[in-house]
C-alpha cells in the first residue's frame, strides 16, 4: 500500500470508528463559540450568487448545517462513509456525499465557495498541493475558499479520541504563511490570515483566499 493509500485508509477508518461520538461532542460547538460563528460568517459573506458551496471534510455535518442557516446552498463531502451516514441522519434535509479532497467528485468551475474546516490537518505535506489544486479546479472565478487548521510546526500521531475510541492518523500543525504559500502556488489570491487563541498551547488559524476573477 502506498503512502497516499495509507493516510487515506487510516483517516477513513479512524473517523468511521468515532462518527457517533464525534457528532455528540461537536453538535453544539458553533453555538458555544462566538469566534467560530464570526469566522464562518466572514466566509459566508464572501460567497456571491446562488451556487453550491462545498464543505470539504464535513464530518457529521454541523458546519454544513450552519452554512445553510446563513443562507448558503451548502453541501458536505467527507472521506468517511460513517461520518456521512451520521450527517444524513442528523441533517436529513441537506446533501452529503462520500469523497476525497484529493479527487473531488465535482465538475470544474461548479462551486460558489469551498470550506475546508480542520480537515486538511490530516493530509500530509506532499499531498496538500493536490487538495488545494482540486479546490481551485472546482471553484468558479472569483469564488472564495477558507481553510481552518491548527498552528504549529509538528505532526502528532493521534491514537484515540472522541470518547476514547481507537484511532490512527496524523494531525499536522502548520504556519499560516505555509498554507498561504500553497494557495498562491495553486493560483489563488490570498485575502487574509486569521489567527486566534495565541496564548494557548495550539493556536487556531483560518486562511481566506479567492480564485481570481
Amino acid at each position: 500500500m502506498t503512502v497516499v493509500q495509507t493516510w487515506l485508509t487510516d483517516t477513513r477508518t479512524s473517523y468511521d470508528t468515532v462518527a457517533d461520538s464525534y457528532a455528540d461532542r461537536l453538535r453544539d460547538s458553533i453555538a458555544q463559540s462566538p469566534s467560530l460563528r464570526m469566522t464562518l460568517g466572514l466566509f459566508a459573506s464572501q460567497v456571491h450568487g446562488n451556487g453550491p458551496v462545498a464543505d470539504v471534510g464535513c464530518g457529521t455535518g454541523h458546519v454544513t448545517a450552519h452554512l445553510n442557516s446563513l443562507g448558503l446552498d451548502a453541501f458536505g463531502l467527507d472521506l468517511s462513509p460513517g461520518m456521512i451516514e451520521v450527517a444524513r441522519r442528523d441533517h436529513p434535509g441537506l446533501r452529503f456525499a462520500v469523497g476525497s479532497m484529493t479527487a473531488l467528485p465535482l465538475p470544474d468551475v461548479s462551486a460558489a465557495g469551498v470550506l475546508s474546516w480542520w480537515a486538511l490537518i490530516h493530509v500530509p505535506d506532499e499531498e496538500v498541493p493536490t487538495a488545494i489544486a482540486e479546490f481551485y479546479r472546482v471553484l468558479r472565478p472569483g469564488a472564495p475558499v477558507a481553510i481552518g487548521f491548527h498552528v504549529g510546526d509538528v505532526a502528532r500521531l493521534k491514537t484515540q479520541g472522541y470518547g476514547g475510541h481507537a484511532m490512527r492518523l496524523y494531525v499536522h500543525r502548520r504556519r499560516p504563511a505555509q498554507v498561504s504559500e500553497w494557495l498562491r502556488e495553486a493560483g489563488f489570491t490570498v485575502n487574509a490570515e486569521w489567527v486566534e487563541e495565541l496564548d494557548s498551547e495550539v493556536p487556531q488559524a483560518v486562511v481566506y483566499a479567492r480564485r481570481p476573477a
